[in-house]
């Protein structure tokens, strides 16, 4: 969704230009997250650039710039050198202390526009200035308000309404008072306190300058702190809170959305909770905790005892998140995964010898896998890919835990508030950790008090956190919007824990141990299937042209055809449809003719004879077909060699999912890159879904 940056420097001397490329590449850094437009805020200092009304200002107070733009970063970068060429502000200029805002903004309440992106202002003078991502579900009552008080509007976002109350806020603390009687944090802690909705919001003030405020409520938002001194890589500062106190040496502050804006210029940071208002002043960092019910009670403006909070060390490299030597990040990722597997697996796969057995080490279940293994049921709920990846897992784990497996998506159980009970276990797959409706349906299923586990790749991220247990599923960092490595880690996290919930069961040992094999060997059987890239290619060469795709699967490669049609969708801009292949006769068959292109999953496994039964009748209605298989069954899948055959290495059936995929995710690749889509940034689709 949409991306927050912001850079404070203190006490270090930095160029405005230097400036302009920090929060730039900030934000480029946050392009995978998904966006539509762009907008950064500076300090000015022009004075003859000004209206003749603001040539009293204290010069530390000026009126900050704003540029916004329609489009990608370039776009913005090169709208704001043009504008900078036409005035005389001075890019060498050094500021000893200064504080910019940066945003991408994701489209929910307006078109693409100069006019709705951020910052959004509080009007004339940009008196408070903010960036925010998420939802105000409340705006249109706000505005209704702040119009009768006469404000006007200039966009059409909900986000527009947030500076003008702040200005509302502030003005009425001061009426007949001096300036600065209230401080900032108490204005955006009574903005916040009219707030509805989720959201992750940065201030920025004329009225406060050289300070920054940012605060949270369910979307993510993390503070960098990089102290430029000699010990900066001192590795036993990371924990003090004292980084976070003001002092008088040179530092620099962020506020990112995610890490990845972050870890080039520091790995120590602090995730930030709910609730917490983190205000950055004179270089020291004081953090508020917001509490509504203890709001009410007082008429005044708020006024809230700071707390203390300890930094933590990014567990991330900066080579992560470069693309290396491949054209695009989902190139990269799908190519990752022998990698990505092993990094999985790692510590978790116990060999075993003559005197123990093999087994799998999950710590972060270690401790409730009895109230587990005692579950009325195990329910899974996720969004997207990683509903598709609990689908994929769903037989395995139902076979060897022996506890019925309900599969839910986040959004359908909360609308249909779907009854969980007390004695259920219920499973939050979220490759980010921040999905809205995973969140909420969390927050719905402790609420009616379920064990909750978390399944993600980010650690301390809000369902990490706020589960009861876990695993991580240590992918590595994902930049392409389409899921690839993070899917295939999360069905191997979730074969594993199937492994340990059964790991007491002795007449499943030896399939157990069959399992565990597989495991061992799968990133060489990943590494074997990454070679069909040019086969795919060529495929890819052939269906370009095409409008529609189905997919067919059944058994544990039902999740496979859907997770191969919606790879499709995502990024190829393709229609594709993945279809339960027992539900063939129910519709579908249908739309089969010769030039509807067909993939049928026909791995072998104990589906394999209806497989070929479906290929069959396919075959007979004149259907296009394109058959993957096991090595050495072309002939049993298509005898007569009418249709096209992938052939992909056999490993035990409920790792089979893993190898199924890749081929469809490098046709799907391939796929976009010849009809001339952006890879890594789809049409309209966010990476991380913060929003409802």
């Amino acid at each position: 969704m949409c991306g927050i940056f912001a850079y404070l420097n203190y006490n270090v001397n930095r160029e405005r230009r230097y400036i302009l490329e920090v929060l730039f590449n900030g934000l480029r850094r946050l392009e995978y997250r998904g966006y539509d437009s762009a907008g950064i805020s500076i300090d000015s200092s022009d004075l003859n650039s000004l209206p003749q009304i603001h040539h009293s200002i204290p010069s530390n107070s000026l009126p900050p710039l704003v540029f916004r733009q329609e489009g990608n970063i370039d776009s913005l970068v090169k709208s704001v050198y043009e504008e900078v060429a036409t005035t005389d502000l001075n890019l060498e200029e050094s500021f000893s202390i200064h504080a910019g805002i940066a945003h991408t903004r994701w489209a929910t309440h307006g078109e693409p526009a100069p006019r709705n992106s951020h910052p959004q202002s509080s009007g004339a003078g940009n008196e408070f200035l903010v960036v925010h991502n998420g939802v105000v579900t409340n705006y249109e009552v706000l505005k209704a308000t702040l119009v009768r008080h006469g404000f006007t509007f200039e966009s059409e976002t909900d986000t527009e309404v947030i500076p003008k109350l702040a200005k509302y806020v502030f003005d009425k603390a001061n009426e007949g008072e001096g300036d600065h009687s209230v401080s900032f944090s108490q204005v955006v802690i009574e903005v916040m306190r009219h707030l509805e909705g989720a959201y992750a919001l940065i201030f920025k003030s004329r009225h406060y300058p050289n300070e920054l405020i940012a605060c949270k409520r369910g979307s993510p938002l993390l503070l960098g702190v990089k102290e430029l001194t000699e010990n900066e890589n001192n590795g036993s500062s990371f924990h003090d809170v004292k980084l976070l106190t003001k002092n008088e040496h040179p530092r620099e502050l962020f506020f990112s959305s995610d890490a990845h804006a972050l870890v080039e210029h520091t790995k120590k940071v602090l995730l930030i909770e709910d609730g917490e208002v983190v205000h950055l002043k004179d270089g020291g960092v004081s953090i508020f905790k917001f509490d509504n019910d203890k709001m009410k009670a007082t008429g005044a403006l708020p006024r809230s005892e700071s707390v203390q909070r300890a930094l933590s060390v990014l567990e991330m490299e900066v080579e992560q998140i470069n693309k290396g030597s491949y054209e695009h990040y989902m190139q990269k990722e799908i190519h990752e995964q022998p990698e990505s597997l092993t990094t999985t697996m790692r510590g978790r796969l116990i060999r075993g010898d003559s005197c123990k057995a093999k087994s799998v080490l999950l710590g972060g279940l270690k401790d409730h896998l009895k109230t587990i293994r005692r579950s009325r049921r195990l329910v899974f709920i996720g969004c997207g890919t990683s509903y598709n990846a609990a689908l994929a897992a769903r037989p395995i784990l139902e076979e060897l835990s022996g506890v019925p497996v309900t599969m839910e998506i986040a959004s359908d159980l909360l609308d249909r508030q779907g009854p969980i009970y007390r004695e259920d276990t219920a499973v939050f797959v979220s490759q980010s950790g921040e999905t809205a409706d995973t969140l909420n349906a969390l927050e719905y299923a402790l609420e009616n008090g379920a064990l909750c586990v978390g399944i993600t790749n980010t650690v301390g991220s809000a369902i990490s956190r706020n589960t009861h247990c876990g695993v991580h599923i240590n992918a590595g960092c994902e930049i392409g919007v389409a899921s690839t490595k993070a899917y295939t880690s999360q069905i191997v996290v979730m074969a594993m824990v199937a492994l340990v919930i059964g790991d007491d069961t002795i007449s499943s040992q030896a399939r157990r141990e069959a399992i565990i094999d597989g495991l061992f060997d799968l990133p060489n059987k990943v590494r074997e299937v990454l070679k069909l890239d040019q086969e795919m290619k060529d495929l890819a060469k052939l269906l370009m042209d095409e409008q529609s795709l189905l997919v067919f699967g059944r058994g544990y490669n039902y999740a496979t055809a859907l997770e191969g049609a919606l790879k499709v969708k995502e990024v190829a801009l393709m229609h594709s449809e993945g279809i339960l292949a027992g539900e063939m006769k129910h519709g579908p068959l249908a739309l089969v003719d010769e030039n509807l292109p067909i993939v049928v999953i026909a791995t072998h496994d104990a589906c394999f004879s209806k497989q070929q039964s479906v290929i069959q009748q396919l075959h007979a209605r004149k259907g296009r077909l394109i058959v993957m298989c096991s090595k050495g069954d072309a002939s049993l899948v298509c005898p007569c060699g009418s249709c096209r055959v992938i052939e992909v290495p056999q490993v035990e059936d409920c790792l089979q999912p893993v190898i199924n995929v890749v081929p469809l995710q490098l046709l799907a690749y391939h796929l976009t890159v010849l009809r001339g889509y952006n890879v890594d940034q789809p049409r309209n689709l966010a990476k991380s879904v913060t929003t409802q």
